[in-house]
This record gives C-alpha cells, structure tokens and sequence, in this order.
C-alpha cells in the first residue's frame, strides 16, 4: 500500500493488510477519547506513513481531517485551524529538507495552548526515538496512543453525502484563509480522476511530490482506493541533487509520477537529463500542475525523460480538490495545451457577456453542479461568502477565477493564468502565462513576474524578473526580453517596465503570488504572509524608484 522514503533513505513499507491493522488500532483509542462523527482531527506533519493512518482513521469514523504542512510557521497554522475547532493534533516531531533535520516541538507546544478546542495531541516520532513532550499539554506519544491490539475491524460509520470529510484552505494570501468543508464527493471525483484519466491500476505505483498541505496529497492517497502502492517522500526535489527525484524513481519503480511546472522548468534549466542518465523503463506518465506548464515544458520531458509516456498537464484547485481541465490517456497531447475537460464536470470558457466561446480566452466556469463542489465555508452560515466566491459574477454558474481558451480543433484547454491577475493594459485582457513562457525560455531568467500598475488613467505592464546567477540587467537583455515577447505573443504583452529582483513570491503550493505583489507596489496592505513559501521576499517589491517614473 505505502513506500516511504525520505530523502536519500529508505523508510519502509506497509501492506494493504498493515495498513488495515493500523488504522484499526488508531481508530478505536480515538473513539473511546471521545472522538465522534463530525469534530476536526488536524495534522502538522510530514508525508510519512503515520500520516495517512491517522488520515484514514478519522474518514472512518465521520471525523472531518485538516492537515497543515509541518513548515508552516504557528501563525499560519492557527489562521487556518483556529477556525475550525479542533479536537485531536497528530503531530510530528520534526521533518527533514534539504539534508538537515528541523525540530518543531516547541511550535507544536505554542499551538496547543492557542487552541483551546483540542483535547489530545499525539506525537509521532520523527527525528528522536522518544522525544521529550513534557511540556505539550494532554499531549501523549503514537505508540503509547494507539492499541496494542491485533486483528481489529475497523468500524465504518455511515454517513449521508453531505458530511464532511476534509477542510481545505484557500491560499489566504489576501486575509484569513477560506476553510473550504469537502464531502464524499471529492472521493468519487479523485477516483474518476485517477481510474479514467490517468489510468491508474493495481499494479503501479504513483509518486505525487507534494506535502501535506496541498490538495495533490489528498488526491494521491485516494489511489489506495484502486489499490495501487503510493509512494510517500519527505524532502527536497534537489537534495542531494537535482536528479534526486528521478533516481526515486528509478529505484521504486514509479509508474505514474506527478511534479509542478516549476519542478519541470528547474530541471530543465539545471540541464538535468532523466532519460540519459536514470533506468525510467516503469515510468508511464507525468502530471504537472500547480501553474500552466509551457510548451517548452512538453518538448523537454518527451526530449530529456522519455518519448513514449503520457505527459498530461492537469488544473483545478483546492477548492473542489480536483480537476476542471486533465489528462485523457487515450487521447493525443499537444504541447502546451491541457488535454480535455474532464468527464461529469461542464466545463466552459465564457466572454464578457456569459456567453460560451470556443478558440477565444475568456472566464473558465462550470455550468452546471458536480460531485466535487465544497459542501460550504467553515462559520459562513448564510452562504453569502461561498455564493460570493463562485457565483457572483454568472448566476447558478460556478466561476472558477482562470483565463482560458477552449480548442475547437483539439477539444484541449489552454490557461493563461489567474482572471484575476490578468493584465488589462489599453483595454486588452493579457494572460501572464503568456509572458511568462516567452520570458522563462531565456537563459539569464531564472524566474519572472508580472503585474498590472495602474498608471495615467490606465494599467502598465511590470515585468520583475530574477536572473540567472552572474547575469546583469543590461539593455542589451532588456531589448531581448521584449523582442522575445513581442515575435511571440503581441505589442500589447511587452512590459512597460523590466525591474530585477532578487526572488520571486510562491505560495506554499507553488503558485505565484500576483495580487499580494500588486498590492505592496500600490502601497496596500498585505495580511496573512505567513501562506507564502519566502513571505519575505514581498518586501523587495516596495518603494521600488522605477515604478515612480
């Protein structure tokens, strides 16, 4: 059922049949602690066994599961489960990155006497054998939790269709995280997913580099439902260099692999070659997501990975934990583009108007319901701010917040970027995944973002851009970046403004953070910095002299 690797070591690896019996032991203590259907489990931890135990444990019972990912510092991590309640922490000790180990028991201590909801708190070993938890209230050690007991049931509550089984959170990049409540639903539609459009079997195993604060995690643990072997890691892609992933892959043979863009583009970049170096014979498909992955991106995986596998670059978000654009494993792949709308979701792209549009960008929306839509908003109890997330702007038709282009001739989806961050310069909606693609090409660009300043009674394009180690911004480079744009997209794309920075903002899931980046440049106030995976980095973008002229 599970291989857990961390890093350079082997974990090990649990059965269908262990895993059973784990779940069993768990379950049962935290029903006589006085867990029952509908209070929140939460989870500050890594992407290690113990996790989808406790997982499981609490989907069995009809508890509701939230897990934070254990870099998170504790302001985030309260901005997301204090909201919620919680009445049982599973908590790691630590977790590994990067070849080094980091304690967390001390942020664990802060957050138990900040939640007051809670009741227990249990502590899974990581870095020590037997860690010093006297200073977590109510807090207990996993193996001292959990029975001792062999050859339990685990008992099965029955449940309607709308009980929740996650809480899942929005960014929260722009105020307090959206506890997004998901039923039974997101189950069914990760299956669809995983048994129809990514042709997952019982005998693959299927390696989704994610951590368990982003929605990939969930959806790579329903693989257990076809009852394939997931593969768990816990640490950097790069350590101890940038190969490190394919050679996982490699020794585990990994059949389905699931990775960012920006893992695809990094590599590249680092001139890895997978297919060269590594035996990737098990390997049979790729899923990238997290941001549009480029043409450039395609080419690269079929030239430096391998020519016969399935690329399939996929797109939803964590609000339906799901896909609204994927893989069709029967159908051809055209560089650059995601390959169909999938199966049971209604999925249009709408002008200005609300009209549906075919071979032109406009709002990606879903006209009519599907499985996967949150059940509500945590403490949103009249629905205003659910109906205002999605269906605001096109009554009774969900409005996901993408700027896409919908294919006559292939049936695939082309994204380009957050509506939201769309660019508007004289009047014309321009996608920054378009700039992005023509910019990140260049080999003095490690990285580029790009906004919209309101300037002279209209908006401008800013283009920040991080360079490659040892590259200047010279005019030279200037004058390439925007003839680069320009050959390839439009005039209305080049930036009025090339400006350098020393890194770019990400959310912890790999998204660039636009809008918080529009704010600091229009002198507005940025809440809840602690989502961002280099919340520092925002300061950079403030008081810059050239924004000015």
């Amino acid at each position: 059922a599970l291989s857990l690797r961390a890093e350079e070591s082997r974990c090990g690896r649990m059965t269908y049949r262990q895993l059973y019996d784990a779940v069993a032991r768990l379950a049962g203590p935290m029903r006589q602690m006085g867990v029952r259907a509908g209070d929140r489990v939460v989870a500050l931890m890594p992407n290690m066994t113990e996790t989808v135990i406790a997982m499981l444990a609490t989907a069995s019972m009809g508890a509701v599961w939230s897990s934070c990912s254990p870099e998170f510092g504790t302001a985030a991590v309260l901005d997301r489960f204090g909201q919620i309640e919680p009445k049982f922490l599973f908590a790691a000790d630590g977790y590994s990155y990067n070849g080094k180990v980091f304690g967390i028991l001390d942020r664990v201590a802060q957050l138990t006497r900040k939640l007051p909801s809670l009741e227990k708190v249990v502590i899974i070993p990581y870095i020590e054998k037997e860690p010093d938890i006297s200073n977590i209230p109510s807090g207990v050690l996993y193996d001292n939790f959990r029975s001792d007991e062999r050859g339990l049931d685990v008992d099965f509550a029955q449940l309607p269709f709308d009980h929740p089984v996650y809480v899942m959170y929005s960014s929260g990049t722009t105020g307090l995280p959206k506890c997004l409540v998901q039923g039974p639903g997101v189950l069914i539609n990760h299956v669809k997913e995983l048994m129809l459009h990514t042709d997952l079997r019982r005998e693959d195993t299927i390696f989704y580099f994610t951590t368990c604060g982003w929605m990939m995690w969930n959806w790579m643990i329903s693989s257990l439902y076809l009852g394939a072997t997931v593969l768990l890691y816990d640490g950097s892609a790069f350590y101890p260099n940038p190969g490190a992933l394919w050679k996982l892959i490699q020794d585990e043979n990994v059949t389905v692999f699931g990775t960012s863009a920006r893992y695809i583009a990094a590599v590249e970049k680092e001139r890895v070659k997978p297919g060269r170096d590594f035996d990737l014979a098990s390997l049979r498909a790729v899923l990238s997501t997290g941001s549009p992955l480029p043409p450039e991106g395609f080419e690269y995986v079929y030239r430096e990975v391998k020519k016969d596998l399935h690329l399939a670059s996929i797109s939803g978000g964590t609000d339906l934990n799901g896909c609204l654009a994927g893989a069709n494993p029967i159908g051809p792949v055209y560089a650059g583009e995601l390959q169909c709308r999938p199966l049971a979701m209604r999925v249009e792209a709408f002008d200005e108007g609300g009209r549906p549009v075919v071979d032109q960008k406009g709002e990606l929306v879903c006209t009519a319901p599907f499985p996967s839509m949150p059940l509500y908003f945590w403490n949103d109890g009249d629905g205003s701010k659910y109906k205002g997330a999605y269906f605001e702007r096109y009554p009774n038709v969900w409005h996901h917040g993408d700027f896409v282009e919908i294919r006559g001739d292939t049936g695939g989806v082309i994204i380009y970027g957050r509506s939201d961050a769309t660019l508007n310069p004289g009047g014309v909606r321009v996608g920054t995944g378009e700039i992005y693609r023509q910019v990140e090409t260049l080999d003095e660009i490690a990285d580029s973002l790009a906004v919209g300043q309101r300037w002279q009674d209209d908006e401008r394009v800013i283009l920040f851009v991080k360079l490659a180690d040892g590259v200047e911004l010279t005019e030279a480079l200037i004058n390439r970046i925007n003839r680069t744009i320009r050959e390839n997209t439009s005039p209305r794309h080049v930036p009025a403004k090339i400006i350098p920075v020393a890194d770019i903002p990400y959310t912890r899931n790999m998204k660039k953070v636009e809008l918080a980046v529009k704010k600091v440049i229009h002198g507005e106030p940025v809440v809840n910095r602690e989502a961002l995976e280099n919340p520092g980095s925002l300061e950079l973008y403030r008081n810059i002299p050239e924004l000015s002229t």
